[in-house]
């Protein structure tokens, strides 16, 4: 079966190792400029025609996809609206794989909302995709808990590995019509928002309860490795970003990655303004009390 995949980021490698096995990958289009980044790295070792696309308007674009003759396409984490002319090139539609329980957590950050919101369930759900975003019907799901330790990069890893697996049988099934897309259940939808670097900013002076530990701790994992979570405190007389990491870990700017004992070590005084972070204010209590 002819198949064409548009993808980008090394969370889709493991979707085009079950194309590149099971299927004729005819073409991948990423979203990728660098020839050594993810997709196209694989491609090139692999052997797979590829190509680095910023959009999908271009008309001689099309035709070459369209020259393909491919019957079905699969996509995951490509970043591009699809034309709706593109869309109907495929006799069976593209096939979209959607890192969250749909109609739950519907855009471009399903898991980053889903921790950040602490939710302990989500999972993977693969589509047929429509003209709307992460709108179209349901052609299988499988969920997956949210471990207490999992950022927004382990778990994006492990929702596309399960994503892949689920893609063998939900592929075969499709396109033998042994498997009928069932309706998304539109009134219970949620939409997720694109992430800035400010998302990440944190204003440490508002953080006075027990239970803004537990913000941070989540904002941390959620915004882990993109776009981060930071503030900046007062150092040697200038103001100075720090980066709040897992683990509790954080990193002043210009300096490697230290546990919080070891900056409440270093920066005593400093430290005790962040006393709330979970951990901080248990370790080196002499050098955080305040003076009597």
């Amino acid at each position: 079966m002819n198949v064409v995949f548009f993808g980008s980021s090394s969370y889709v490698i493991p979707i085009l190792e079950v194309l590149r096995k099971n299927f004729d990958l005819a073409l991948v289009l990423t979203t990728e400029k660098n020839p050594a980044d993810a997709v196209s790295t694989y491609c090139i070792k692999n052997k797979i025609p590829y190509l680095s696309v910023p959009t999908l308007s271009d008309l001689n674009l099309q035709s070459s996809i369209f020259n393909l003759q491919s019957s079905v396409a699969v996509l995951a984490d490509f970043g591009l609206i699809i034309p709706t002319s593109v869309l109907n090139f495929f006799l069976h539609g593209i096939v979209n794989i959607h890192p969250s329980l749909l109609p739950k957590y519907r855009g471009p950050t399903p898991v980053q909302t889903a921790i950040l919101n602490g939710e302990k369930i989500t999972g993977v759900s693969i589509i047929k995709l429509d003209e709307e975003i992460d709108h179209g019907p349901i052609l299988g799901q499988e969920k997956e808990e949210i471990l207490d330790t999992d950022t927004a990069e382990s778990l994006y890893k492990k929702l596309f590995e399960k994503g892949a697996n689920l893609l063998l049988k939900v592929l075969n099934s499709y396109l033998k019509d042994e498997l009928k897309p069932i309706a998304q259940n539109h009134a219970d939808a949620t939409f997720t928002q694109h992430l800035t670097r400010q998302d990440g900013y944190v204003d440490i002076s508002k953080f006075e309860t027990r239970n803004s530990k537990f913000e941070l701790e989540r904002k941390i994992r959620a915004y882990f490795p993109w776009p981060g979570t930071w503030s900046k405190l007062r150092l040697a007389n200038c103001d100075v970003r720090i980066k709040f990491l897992p683990d509790q870990k954080l990193q002043v700017e210009g300096k490697k990655p230290m546990s919080y004992k070891d900056f409440a070590n270093g920066y005593p005084d400093e430290a005790k303004n962040l006393q709330f972070i979970s951990g901080l204010d248990k370790v080196n209590n002499e050098s955080l009390r305040s003076p009597t």
